[in-house]
């Protein structure tokens, strides 16, 4: 803490001086409507903390005393101090009620820069009305015509000192550019703002009308650094060329630029400093767009790989349920099969003895009962592993095997449309076709009180991978209202297709139940299709 009131005098001094000689070198400057000093006055309380104002006003103060004391002081001390003393305190009190409403030194969006010129409009009106005060106070009854020009010359004048210089000072203090944008801005300003600089500095070299056209072709430069590099690239533009301009006018002889000049300046500028935010804020929206495309690229493949992963899982499962069930059919048909086949051989070589003692109704039981357990066995059998898929292969499978008997055995007509070569297909595939349709059947038995069930299966090649299209449809009552997504059936069907990476549609009918089901072979290299 014993530091910091050492430090602040110090700091103060350095800034008084440094403000002191730019208010000097600025001072010549001044014309009618072209008030640079203003500008730096503006932008320097703007940017600076509060507890460096007085510093900043005494140096400017002391400034504008030496300059005014070579000049030989024409209305003296007193009218030096009336004339002068009063503009800078009400910039400061009007920069301190700015900064009292949260006003944001930043020229980032065009938001920023309107409130930005907004404030600096509001303190060239205040400042303006002080001067016409004082104006009047001077001359006791001051002409029409020299009031309205001395206001026409703060307001113009003022404004346009601040459109200059303020947004340099914003860029050398608060808003750096990068090496990168530094070095294209330098490029750009040797390959184009020369060449149009010394065109415009050529038509104003000559007598009329060619200045007023350079006036208005210096807003060529002025439009293309605003498109190029933002506000940063407007600001430079707009200062280059107008102090160019204007060094030509001075070394010609000629007077200084009239109203309508510094008003297209005024106009101008501002439009090029909202174009150039306007710029700005559309690269940097562009560039935020195009780094959530990354992330989100990044994360749809990340979402990709973990899709692929429970897909695998998903089919590691199915392949895992499948070994276990033809496992355990095969365990079946050997030891409970035999098993049946024995008893039912013994059976046979103890009927006639059974039918001497009397007892020939027992072995017609038995017989009975081992016929069910035999049936029973066999549908168990099926429903495990069904051995028509690897008899018949899948197309006589759906067209001739159990599911034809299921539904005939249900009086339901059963229709088929079957295309394809199912050798392009892989295993896992084609036992799910056939798991899919047989349990779309066993629905329609039990639920469906329908008398037709169609199916309509398609295998073909598409981008060098193998799919299967299944169609299936049955013209009963339609799935219950309070289950719009089915029941377990409808539900393990649905998982089933999803972990084999395929497509399962539900598709909307008057009457009964429509299945659409996409599959793909697990050797293919992948599709992309509707259904």
């Amino acid at each position: 803490m014993s530091s910091k009131p050492l430090f602040l005098p110090w700091t103060g001094m350095l800034v008084c001086m440094g403000y002191f000689l730019l208010w000097l070198l600025l001072w010549p400057t001044e014309q009618p409507y072209w008030m640079l000093p203003y500008g730096l006055r503006f932008g320097a309380l703007l940017l600076s903390p509060m507890r460096m104002w007085p510093w900043l006003l005494g140096a400017e103060f002391a400034a504008t005393g030496l300059a005014t004391a070579i000049e030989g002081l024409p209305l003296g001390w007193i009218g030096f101090v009336m004339g002068e003393l009063p503009e800078p305190i009400v910039v400061a009190v009007c920069l301190w009620l700015m900064q009292r409403a949260q006003l944001h030194v930043s020229m980032r969006d065009p938001e920023d820069v309107s409130r930005l010129l907004l404030s600096a409009a509001f303190t060239v009106v205040a400042t303006t009305v002080v001067d016409a005060a004082l104006l009047s106070m001077i001359h006791a009854v001051p002409s029409s015509e020299l009031l309205m020009r001395a206001l026409g010359q703060d307001l113009l004048g003022n404004y346009v000192g601040i459109l200059l210089v303020v947004p340099l000072l914003i860029m050398l203090f608060r808003a750096h550019l990068e090496h990168r944008a530094l070095a294209n801005l330098t490029m750009d300003g040797l390959l184009v703002m020369l060449p149009a600089l010394a065109i415009l500095l050529l038509l104003s070299s000559h007598t009329s009308p060619q200045p007023q056209f350079a006036r208005i072709l210096s807003l060529a430069p002025v439009l293309f650094f605003a498109f190029r590099h933002g506000w940063r690239g407007a600001s430079l533009a707009m200062l280059i060329s107008n102090l160019g301009m204007t060094l030509v006018d001075h070394f010609a002889g000629r007077p200084a630029s009239d109203a309508t000049a510094q008003l297209f300046l005024a106009v101008a500028g501002t439009g090029a400093l909202m174009l150039g935010a306007a710029t700005d804020a559309l690269r940097r929206s562009s560039e935020r767009v195009a780094e959530q495309n990354v992330y989100l690229a990044a994360v749809n493949r990340r979402l990709d790989q973990l899709a692929r992963q429970l897909r695998d899982a998903a089919r590691g499962n199915l392949q895992a349920e499948e070994n276990q069930r033809r496992h355990m059919a095969a365990e079946l048909h050997d030891e409970l099969g035999q098993n049946l086949t024995a008893i039912h051989t013994h059976l046979k070589l103890a009927q006639s003895r059974l039918a001497k003692a009397g007892m020939e109704d027992i072995g017609t039981s038995i017989n009975t009962i081992l016929g069910h357990m035999r049936r029973a066995l066999h549908r168990l059998l099926d429903d495990l592993r069904p051995a028509v898929l690897d008899e018949f292969g899948l197309l006589r499978a759906l067209d001739e095997g159990p599911i034809r008997d299921l539904l005939s055995t249900a009086g339901m007509i059963y229709r088929t449309e079957l295309h394809g070569d199912p050798r392009l297909l892989d295993d896992d595939t084609r036992t799910a076709i056939y798991r899919l349709v047989q349990e779309s059947a066993t629905n329609a038995v039990k639920h469906a009180q329908a008398s037709t069930f169609q199916l309509r299966l398609r295998i073909g090649e598409r981008q060098g991978g193998a799919l299967a299209l299944l169609d299936i449809r049955d013209d009963g009552v339609g799935l219950p209202t309070r289950m719009p997504r089915g029941g377990r059936g409808l539900q393990g069907m649905r998982d089933r297709v999803t972990s084999l990476g395929g497509l399962f549609r539900l598709r909307p009918e008057s009457q009964g139940v429509h299945l659409r089901i996409l599959l793909r072979s697990s050797n293919a290299n992948g599709f992309t299709s509707r259904l």
